[in-house]
């Protein structure tokens, strides 16, 4: 029987210990591993068995990342405390130095963690702090466990005689799955959860998901081993010329490959953005016609024969919004079925031919001149004159939403002003970068118009704001750190926002603690319709600012602080969630909880699921079958129930007329 020592010498040499690459991919699989079972619990949205596989394989090669790296500064930092040990033998110094620092790392995190507390609506720093702690202590716990089991199962291999096939067991993985599936089983002990939803997408596989999810995992890793195997190579090459040990020197080689990793992503996505932006300008076929198309536009519309914007420069997703406009008289020509005039959907005459002002991104090259644009297109078309001026701030893409433009058409009966700018020709989420930008073509415009509107002396319309994804963000900033006095002092009497992206400062705000610049009153986040309508109404008609946001909304969920630190809204005692006949669930799952990389991937997924096409219904990040009411009740537009009911019916068709002639 050999001695302990002997024991624990070989397991440090055959657990990598004394090798530090090996030291840190073998921890690496290990927390990799324990955070594999986690990653199959339930998040806002329920999702396919790639979307799962993506999950896993992404939450394990990070954690796996994290840990290797985390891994790397230990021994890096074994290294020099080995030099004050004796013994001559280099190697096993370093290593017991090493596995002294995992167990020292495990009291050491474990205080950083417990000492910096958690606040509400801390800043990321504080929370990256509390995560370095944490990860400091989880990495301790895995490299000093990894050693701990290979010492076992040597002295379980000279007990059995297997002459060392049980030593060379791989036991990584093993014992990080059976550690992630402990403290799952404990934390999900006392939780049940709801049935699903109906008209779910696709249910997981659980056996192909895991299959998936260990082959994305498997790459990745793989590229992982060879960035490390790189990082070895620099730290040996600079520790030749440079003083201080090859595991100081690995460092720098992380920060070099991740320099190139940086370098060449963004080279890729300055090609990809441009290609997107080429798209966004290309003409439907549908307007492959001598006139573009433009001929088919009323003149209160701009792009029409009479206006001052031009046709080209409006983008594809302008000249879609023009073309489509309501009309106060049926076209000729069209069955009965296809007529979307306001008299055949209200059953009254229009009140006034509609304003539809559209500025695209390229229709001038400055902000200044395309805001004097818009101007003047609400002066050619007399806008001043209508009852309600409504500003709208587009998607990325410049997108707008026609159920909620066609909608508030139909309730003012045409005696409506509509003006959008475009700030972005991307997709939203490749429009972050944009934000800024368009906060400040929106202010520039706004005072404009506020400064016009006082020149009437009240004689004006009333001005109301509807904003949705990116666009609500964007028009929310502006707002940014003056509360509900914000709207007001600009004169927007009533805004609707759909669909608010979790990053808008503005929503945080209004909604968080109480500050001296909000008045609760005035303000209100909801799921659906029936909550809006289940408000007292001496305090719903104090309503003037509603944000209509799903709980099961990637969007309006997915934040970089998820990385950091618990979100509100994963709160233990947040509402369950409940099924809502004709509206979007409400409530967040029980079972779902927050897990530093774990969830942020998840609601990454959920918030991609979100804004995929699909039925019309309210779900995710489709708002479109609840704006006829929400305009009504928010804008103060009264109709009747069968007008209402008119509206939608009219606005679903529409949409089928819509997807059938542009085909994205």
């Amino acid at each position: 029987m050999r001695t302990f020592e002997q024991i624990m010498g070989q397991a440090l040499n055959e657990s990598g210990l004394a090798q530090p690459l090996a030291t840190a991919a073998q921890t690496g699989l290990v927390m990799a591993s324990a955070a594999a079972p986690g990653t199959f619990e339930p998040s806002l949205v329920p999702r396919s068995t790639q979307d799962q596989a993506l999950i896993t394989g992404l939450t394990m090669a990070l954690n796996y990342a994290v840990s290797t790296t985390t891994q790397d500064a230990v021994a890096a930092f074994g290294v020099l405390a080995a030099r004050a040990l004796p013994g001559r033998n280099e190697i096993r110094k370093q290593a017991v130095a090493t596995l002294a620092l995992d167990l020292l790392a495990i009291p050491v995190g474990y205080g950083l963690y417990r000492f910096v507390s958690r606040r509400p609506n801390e800043a990321m720093l504080r929370g990256s702090i509390r995560q370095v702690g944490w990860r400091l202590m989880a990495t301790g716990v895995g490299g000093a466990v990894l050693g701990t089991s290979r010492a076992g199962l040597i002295a379980l291999d000279d007990v059995v005689g297997a002459h060392g096939r049980l030593a060379r067991f791989p036991v990584a993985v093993p014992i990080g799955l059976t550690v992630g599936a402990t403290v799952l089983r404990r934390q999900l002990r006392d939780v049940r959860d709801l049935p699903p939803q109906p008209h779910e997408p696709e249910s997981m596989h659980p056996v192909r998901a895991a299959a998936l999810g260990t082959a994305v995992a498997g790459g990745l890793t793989g590229a992982a081993y060879g960035e490390m195997w790189l990082a070895e190579q620099a730290g040996e090459h600079l520790a030749q010329w440079l003083p201080g040990p090859p595991a100081l020197w690995r460092l720098s080689g992380h920060v070099l490959s991740l320099t190139g990793v940086v370098a060449g992503g963004n080279a890729l996505w300055q090609r990809a953005m441009t290609k997107v932006e080429a798209g966004a300008s290309v003409v439907d076929p549908v307007f492959d016609d001598p006139e573009g198309g433009r001929h088919w536009v009323e003149p209160t519309v701009s792009g029409s024969t009479q206006s001052l914007v031009s046709w080209s420069a409006m983008g594809r997703e302008g000249r879609r919004h023009a073309v489509l406009s309501v009309r106060t008289q049926p076209p000729p020509d069209r069955p009965a079925d296809l007529d979307f005039s306001i008299p055949a959907i209200m059953g009254e005459p229009a009140v006034a031919d509609p304003v539809q002002v559209y500025v695209g991104l390229d229709s001038a090259p400055t902000v200044s001149e395309r805001v004097d644009l818009a101007i003047a297109e609400l002066d050619r078309t007399n806008a001043w004159n209508r009852s309600v001026l409504m500003l709208i701030s587009p998607t990325g893409s410049g997108y707008v939403n026609y159920c909620a433009s066609a909608a508030a058409t139909y309730l003012t009966r045409g005696d409506i002003a509509m003006v959008t700018m475009q700030y972005s020709k991307r997709p939203s989420p490749l429009s972050l970068m944009k934000v800024k930008y368009a906060r400040e073509q929106n202010r520039l415009l706004w005072m404009r118009l506020s400064a016009r509107l006082r020149e009437l002396n009240g004689s004006g319309p009333r001005v109301v704001l509807f904003g949705e994804s990116l666009g609500a963000h964007t028009s929310q900033d502006v707002l940014l750190h003056w509360g509900t006095i914000g709207p007001q002092a600009l004169g927007l009497e009533r805004a609707l926002w759909i669909g608010t992206p979790y990053g808008s400062g503005w929503m945080h705000q209004v909604t968080g603690p109480p500050r001296p610049d909000v008045d609760p009153e005035l303000v209100t986040v909801v799921n659906d319709i029936d909550q809006l309508m289940a408000i007292p109404p001496e305090r719903r008609r104090k309503l003037r600012y509603v944000l209509l946001s799903h709980d099961n909304d990637g969007v309006a969920r997915f934040g970089l602080d998820l990385l950091t630190s618990r979100p509100s809204w994963l709160e233990p005692g947040r509402p369950r969630r409940e099924a809502v006949e004709g509206a979007s669930p409400r409530g967040i799952s029980p079972r779902m909880r927050w897990r530093p990389v774990t969830t942020f991937v998840q609601t990454l997924v959920d918030m991609k699921n979100a804004q995929v096409p699909g039925a019309y219904r309210p779900f995710g990040h489709d708002y479109r079958p609840e704006l006829t009411r929400f305009i009504s009740e928010v804008f103060d537009l009264p109709a009747s129930e069968e007008q209402l009911a008119s509206i939608e019916s009219a606005l679903e068709k529409r949409e089928s007329v819509r997807e059938q002639i542009f085909k994205d």
